[in-house]
């Protein structure tokens, strides 16, 4: 058990930001978080250091309680690819760094601290491996960092973004940790955009990215695993979040992310080098549980053997990890002895491990975690210790998401206080760690 006085408080106040989200988007269906396509937030860089630290370190123990679950194992077959995710155990995402964006063809390295969180260092990501966290998953924007010829539709991903890339990708591998990185920010009709009237300059985008990736990192062991895409999806359509699929368009949508998907797989496996056996991350629409579950969503076709990983996010159930509290339905409350949230977990779990895991196809939860809701610490104790617990029963392995968020109107899953290395929440991490 463990204490947060007043102090903390102070801190919330201190570090408050605009929020931002990256990852994620927002559907009561689905359970993902909108992702923002502006950022205004106070930069952390001027908080007042002092202050942070004695809101952290004068924790003391105020009673939250990690709760005791026996949750049953279900079957998991003798697979290297299941094998592989298990020992990924659980992970951690450096949310609104790599994938800020503002918009322009060469942002530069100054896009990484524009939402408000600070220059990742070596000591971050220390940090996070000594909590116990095995896997850190690096969402990256690459639009705002292209180099286009003049006169020509050609263009390449700037030097400078890759070797910033590889700089951090570096920091994690180099704690014997797994890292997943990806195409995130970047679902945008003049980018990639997965229905058939933008395919062929998406199919061009998703090759020239994953191109010059892939030659960046084929020396890499298998530690370093690419994820095609974040959430792609329809964005701006009815549709967005909301994945239907007997209507036409979700299903064009679905055959483009299928292709999409393809065209990454293909593209990384003539790159030579470690990719050829390199393990790969493939979403379906919006990397919810419908664009995943529905037959509608095909793994592409490998040359490499069982070495594909379903990637989705949720964050179930949307009334208490997601949804804003100004809205009807939404609650700060998550009961770990039953009731709907507890259910709406299982189900979802249960679903996946049915549909892939069942059948030896790994799945990787690159994306979940509640929001911070009048400091409902207990509750959101709760619920990550749940929902950790039902899928490592159901050899699902999660990330969680940290957008570095603490206080505000918007979207708080700040976890990690960057600045200092120091955790917010003790007791959200010793919850996630205690099932994973």
């Amino acid at each position: 058990m463990k204490k947060r006085n007043s102090g903390w408080k102070v801190i919330a106040l201190l570090m408050s930001m605009a929020m931002v989200l990256g990852g994620c988007g927002s559907s009561e269906k689905e359970g993902t978080v909108k992702e923002a396509e502006e950022a205004s937030a106070l930069n952390a860089s001027e908080v007042q250091e002092d202050e942070v630290v004695q809101g952290s370190e004068d924790a003391q123990d105020s009673g939250i309680i990690i709760p005791e679950l026996t949750i049953e194992q279900s079957s998991i077959p003798d697979s290297e690819a299941l094998e592989f995710v298990k020992n990924m155990k659980t992970g951690w995402n450096l949310g609104n760094t790599l994938d800020a964006y503002s918009g322009s063809d060469n942002a530069g390295l100054a896009s990484e601290t524009s939402w408000g969180n600070p220059e990742t260092t070596r000591e971050m990501i220390s940090a996070v491996k000594e909590a116990g966290f095995e896997t850190v998953r690096i969402p990256i924007t690459w639009h705002n960092h292209l180099e286009r010829a003049e006169g020509s539709d050609e263009y390449t991903v700037s030097s400078e973004w890759l070797d910033r890339v590889q700089k951090v990708v570096d920091y994690a591998m180099d704690n014997d940790m797994y890292v997943i990185i990806n195409i995130h920010h970047d679902t945008a009709e003049d980018v990639y955009y997965p229905d058939s009237a933008h395919y062929e300059q998406s199919e061009k985008y998703i090759v020239t990215v994953w191109e010059m990736v892939a030659e960046r990192f084929k020396d890499y062991d298998e530690h370093l695993i690419f994820e095609s895409m974040n959430e792609p999806r329809l964005v701006g359509s009815s549709y967005e979040w909301n994945f239907q699929e007997s209507v036409q368009e979700c299903k064009d949508s679905a055959d483009c992310i299928n292709r999409l998907n393809q065209a990454f797989v293909d593209t990384v496996r003539k790159s030579g080098g470690n990719n050829a056996q390199r393990y790969l991350m493939v979403p379906g629409y919006a990397a919810s549980l419908a664009g995943v579950t529905t037959d509608l969503y095909q793994l592409p076709q490998d040359s490499a053997e069982n070495k594909l990983i379903v990637s989705t996010h949720a964050y179930t159930p949307y009334s208490f990890a997601l949804q804003p509290q100004s809205e009807g339905g939404s609650t700060d409350k998550f009961n770990v002895e039953g009731g709907t949230g507890r259910a709406e977990i299982d189900s979802l779990m249960s679903a996946l491990y049915q549909k892939f895991v069942s059948q030896g196809i790994p799945v990787v939860m690159g994306e979940y975690g509640a929001r911070n809701k009048n400091d409902n610490l207990q509750d959101r104790v709760n619920f990550y210790a749940y929902y950790i617990a039902s899928a490592r029963a159901k050899g699902i392995s999660c990330c969680v998401w940290d957008n570095g968020a603490f206080a505000g109107n918007g979207e708080m899953f700040g976890i990690l206080i960057r600045q200092k290395c120091i955790w917010a929440y003790p007791e959200v991490v010793e919850a996630i760690m205690k099932y994973a």
